[in-house]
């Protein structure tokens, strides 16, 4: 019993660990993977490196989809568009009275 005693408070870090970093990270990625499984021809786009466009291709077998800028058709990986970014440039604007 007193092995187990000495071995306790790091099982508690573990866990502390797991709930408040690991966990939310993992949520995180899956979040990401659906948004750019989700993605569709006309979204418009930000990718992280902050690059505006629209989605004009997809492409399955690579996972890429092309970008519509004023500049002309780029191909990036889906995995290069920012969520969160891109959330928030399609969100309805909401207009104070």
């Amino acid at each position: 019993m007193e092995g187990l005693g000495s071995f306790l408070p790091f099982i508690a870090i573990f866990a502390v660990m797991y709930f408040f970093m690991i966990a939310p990270q993992m949520k995180r990625q899956k979040q990401e993977k659906k948004f750019a499984s989700e993605l569709k021809r006309g979204d418009r786009v930000i990718t992280k490196s902050g690059m505006h466009g629209k989605v004009v291709e997809l492409n399955d077998k690579d996972h890429s989809c092309v970008i519509e800028t004023s500049a002309g058709k780029i191909k990036f990986e889906r995995s290069a568009i920012s969520m969160e970014m891109s959330k928030k440039l399609n969100a309805p604007v909401v207009k104070a009275k």
